[in-house]
C-alpha cells in the first residue's frame, strides 16, 4: 500500500529532500543514462506528491499550478522505483498529483512532457498526445494534456 501525502518545498524535511533527489538521480540519470541538470531551481515553486511504501519514498511528482513551469498546470519529475513499478503505483501517484492540481490549484487543464515510451500509461490517466515528438535530454517525449 503506498501513502502519498503533499507538501510544500518549505514543508519538506531534509530526509525528504535528500530521499527525493535520490531517487529522481537514480531513475533520470543512472537508469536512462542521462546526463542533465536535475536541480533546476523549480522545486521551490512546486507542490511535490510523494509516495511513501515502508516509511520510503519510492513514487514522487512535482505539480504546478498555472504560470510557475508553465503556462498551464503541470506534473512533472513522475518517477516510481525500478523495484516498486510491477505493483502499479505509477497510477496512484498520478491520481493523487491530478487531484491536488484540481483542489488546491482549482484547474483541471493539466500539462506533461512525457516520455513516448510512456504514452499509452499517460493516456491511462487522461492525457491526449499533442504536437509531434521532440528530444528532450535526448529522449523521445510528447506534449501530452488532460482537460
Amino acid at each position: 500500500m503506498l501513502n502519498i501525502i503533499v507538501k510544500t518545498f518549505s514543508e519538506l524535511s531534509l530526509q525528504e529532500l535528500y530521499s527525493i533527489l535520490q531517487l529522481r538521480s537514480e531513475v533520470f540519470v543512472v537508469e536512462q543514462d542521462c546526463v542533465y541538470q536535475d536541480i533546476d531551481g523549480k522545486d521551490e515553486k512546486a507542490l511535490h506528491v510523494l509516495g511513501f511504501k515502508n516509511d520510503k519514498i519510492i513514487a514522487y511528482t512535482r505539480i504546478f499550478k498555472p504560470g510557475d513551469y508553465l503556462e498551464f498546470a503541470c506534473i512533472g519529475r513522475v518517477v516510481v522505483s525500478k523495484n516498486e513499478r510491477a505493483f502499479k503505483y505509477g497510477y496512484d501517484i498520478m491520481k493523487v498529483s491530478i487531484e491536488a492540481i484540481e483542489t488546491r490549484f482549482k484547474e483541471h487543464k493539466i500539462k506533461i512532457s512525457a516520455q513516448a515510451h510512456l504514452k499509452s500509461f499517460y493516456n491511462n490517466c487522461g492525457f491526449k498526445e499533442i504536437g509531434e515528438e521532440y528530444l528532450e535530454d535526448n529522449i523521445p517525449h510528447i506534449a501530452m494534456i488532460k482537460q
